[in-house]
């Protein structure tokens, strides 16, 4: 794949030798010859696909030297490859991958600590490392978001953060669930792991938990079950006790005025890159993903784990398709076969809501040249580099373990991303080619472009452009280059989503469950 990238006046572009079909760098017109020696039968769009060969009805349709889907009908060479002829199963409408755990996994060459790549971090008392120095408000039920907004407002307003310029900000992290929903159980646990993960976030130097006081998602438990006791850097309260709502704003705001001097004693120092704790992230993906910036990612991932870090893969409906390639690298069967248990419990689920897996790829996702999931899968796992995989784990589930893993989330990106906050990420890549907006306070979000085209157009959302691979730039190079921006990110230069001010309403803990 290399050798073709460094060709940049092509206009095609074959991934591995072993594909029938070719991508498209540029809009193909009917007539047009390739270089794969086949005339384009019908306009293929940039970023789409077209076959190099004569497909039979049936046929497995290869990209990235992987199934993608199979042909709906006899597809002649040059023809466009799309969701009009390609389908996910096969003749009998399914497809099996061979698992192979833990065949794969191969130790990377690690980096010496001595040697090893440094930022600039806040180390907090607990021994964990934040690139970022917020304090948050956390609210246990919806009916308790006006107010932690309100307290927020009454700080961010007064003025008195010009104070604290160690602290990045007052964030309300407001829900819209916490009642009407079972005590115990799956879904419950979920927003009690993503409630105490945010709360314990190297990112926040203090937090407020906000609450009602009749919800189901009671404070006193949630507090008992981990453990919590309140100090000058978490303070809890709700507003039945303190009597109504313009009572808890007042005592809020004046409680808040004792944490941010705690919270503002913090000080940068030089930290190990083993510290930093990266959440992988796409959307809006096209045709281009799979080829540029999710590659890139995932050789900066590589880099991240050779120094000791840690890469977090999530979305689990967009790694479909390509969860064989992750079981290979797994570090042991176990860790492979529960990741296959979390594909199965995603199969189970969508068909008990009268879905199914392919429904994934988006409008946005087809029009960019994405036709199944299990194209869009085969790119988006590119993310997670080559390393093994010594972890697999639960949403919002606190991530202890060094290296790549992964964390079962759904592909929907504030809600997977949400859980990996929750599971101690402090810093998180996001790439896009449709051209996502999105921020994630606490923890800053880099944005790459797939595509130099949308770059153009969103240079002020966008972070780098990782499009110029198809025309010379290496993979190897765009991800040295992601890895030393994450390195300035997190000793505190601010990406442009920070810059343009998103993240106040990208916590999106998952609803699983009943709601009553």
């Amino acid at each position: 794949m290399s050798e073709t990238l460094t060709r940049p006046q092509s206009r095609t572009l074959v991934l591995n030798p072993a594909d029938n079909i070719a991508v498209a760098l540029a809009n193909l017109e009917v007539g047009s010859d390739t270089p794969q020696g086949v005339t384009i039968k019908r306009r293929v769009p940039k970023g789409h696909k077209f076959a190099t060969q004569g497909i039979r009805a049936g046929e497995a349709i290869v990209k990235f030297g992987q199934i993608i889907g199979f042909a709906k009908e006899a597809i002649p060479p040059g023809d466009w490859v799309h969701e009009h002829n390609c389908g996910m199963g096969g003749a009998d409408g399914s497809l099996k991958h061979d698992y192979a755990f833990a065949e794969g996994a191969i130790p990377p060459e690690m980096i010496p600590v001595g040697q090893r790549a440094t930022f600039e971090g806040y180390r907090r008392a607990n021994g964990s490392v934040g690139t970022r120095n917020y304090v948050g408000i956390l609210t246990s039920v919806n009916c308790s978001a006006t107010v932690a907004k309100f307290i927020a407002e009454g700080i961010n307003r007064s003025g008195i953060l010009d104070d604290y310029p160690e602290i990045d900000g007052v964030v309300p992290f407001v829900h819209g669930t916490g009642c009407g929903m079972e005590s115990r159980g799956e879904g419950f646990d979920i927003l009690k792991r993503t409630q105490w993960g945010y709360t314990s976030n190297p990112n926040l130097g203090a937090a407020m938990l906000v609450g009602l006081g009749c919800e189901v998602f009671q404070i006193g438990r949630m507090k008992e079950m981990y453990g919590i006791v309140e100090s000058d850097t978490f303070q809890t309260m709700t507003i039945q006790e303190s009597g109504g709502t313009k009572k808890i704003i007042e005592w809020g705001i004046e409680r808040m005025k004792e944490m941010l001097p705690v919270a503002a004693r913090a000080r940068r120092e030089t930290i190990d890159a083993s510290e930093l704790t990266l959440a992988l992230q796409c959307g809006g993906s096209d045709g281009y993903s799979g080829i540029t910036a999710n590659p890139a990612l995932g050789y900066a991932a590589d880099i991240l784990v050779r120094n000791g870090g840690t890469a977090i893969l999530s979305e689990t409906p967009e790694i479909y398709g390509a969860e064989h390639l992750l079981t290979r690298r797994a570090v042991s069967r176990e860790v492979g076969e529960k990741l296959i248990n979390r594909i199965h419990w995603w199969e189970d689920y969508t068909a008990r809501n009268h879905g199914e897996m392919n429904n994934n790829p988006s409008p946005g996702n087809k029009l960019g040249g994405l036709t199944t999931i299990l194209e869009k899968s085969l790119g988006a796992a590119a993310k997670g580099g080559t390393t093994p995989l010594t972890a697999v784990y639960e949403y919002a589930e606190k991530v202890t373990e060094k290296g790549f893993v992964f964390m079962d989330t759904p592909g929907f990106d504030p809600v997977s991303a949400t859980g990996q906050v929750a599971g101690g990420a402090n810093i998180l890549a996001f790439t896009t080619g449709r051209g996502s907006a999105y921020g994630c306070k606490p923890v800053p979000s880099i944005k790459l472009a797939t595509n130099s085209d949308m770059y153009g157009r969103m240079t002020d959302d966008m972070d780098i452009n990782c499009g110029d691979i198809v025309e010379g730039v290496s993979i190897e190079a765009k991800g040295q280059e992601i890895f030393d921006l994450m390195l300035r990110v997190a000793s505190g230069e601010a990406t442009k989503s920070e810059a343009l001010g998103y993240g106040d309403n990208e916590f999106v803990p998952w609803q699983v469950g009943a709601t009553m």
